[in-house]
């Protein structure tokens, strides 16, 4: 139900388009809610149906048109009834985790390489946060440009600085992966030194 949501905040700007939708969603709140193009238009859809939304045909070029979206006063009930609501959080799920508890199953390098690509999947993680904090202390995002156009002037400030607070929390998040990640080599090169992961024949054993 998260999607929806997402796709409330972005139009709560102004109009878009399913294809800007999809290009500011990547830009913005897909940084910390990941959703294929294959479900933002179905759920449009339902969105529509259910009245949060309307649909609009917009001339595109000289023949083409384009729908585009805006929210309805059901949808912007809806959005901050949901800010207000208390989260439901979702149980963990984490395959990095889960593998690294039973890691002894497997030889030294394998678990070294584990562990290096989950340094090199949050470094990337964190480039892309730390450079998001950039663009929001130069408003150089464009999706957060145009919040802040909408946005009363005596709101802006708050707005930037929970965009802020908020990227810097995943990068946080992407720092204590990555010292994880570096621990974990660390274990490994002391556990093999000691003999206790000594051979891979002996894990077959």
């Amino acid at each position: 139900m998260s999607l929806r949501f997402a796709l409330l905040a972005l139009l709560r700007v102004g109009p878009l388009s399913g294809y800007d939708l999809q290009k500011q969603f990547s830009l913005s709140v897909g940084h910390v809610w990941h959703a294929p193009d294959s479900q933002i238009y179905p759920e449009l859809r339902k969105m529509e149906a259910e009245g949060l939304i309307e649909g609009e045909e917009q001339a595109r070029g000289q023949r083409g048109t384009r729908k585009v979206y805006h929210v309805t006063e059901a949808g912007e009930d809806a959005f901050l009834d949901w800010m207000r609501a208390p989260l439901e959080y979702a149980r963990v799920r984490d395959p990095a985790h889960l593998r690294a508890a039973y890691l002894e199953a497997t030889t030294p390098e394998a678990a070294r390489e584990f562990f290096r690509a989950h340094i090199s999947q949050w470094e990337g993680e964190l480039a892309q946060w730390e450079g998001e904090l950039q663009r929001i202390a130069a408003v150089s995002n464009p999706m957060l440009a145009l919040r802040l156009a909408a946005t009363a002037p005596e709101d802006r400030e708050r707005t930037i600085a929970f965009k802020r607070f908020t990227y810097e929390g995943l990068v946080e998040r992407a720092q204590g992966e990555i010292a994880w990640a570096r621990r974990g080599l660390a274990l490994v090169d002391a556990l093999a030194e000691d003999g206790v992961w000594s051979s891979a024949a002996e894990l077959g054993a």
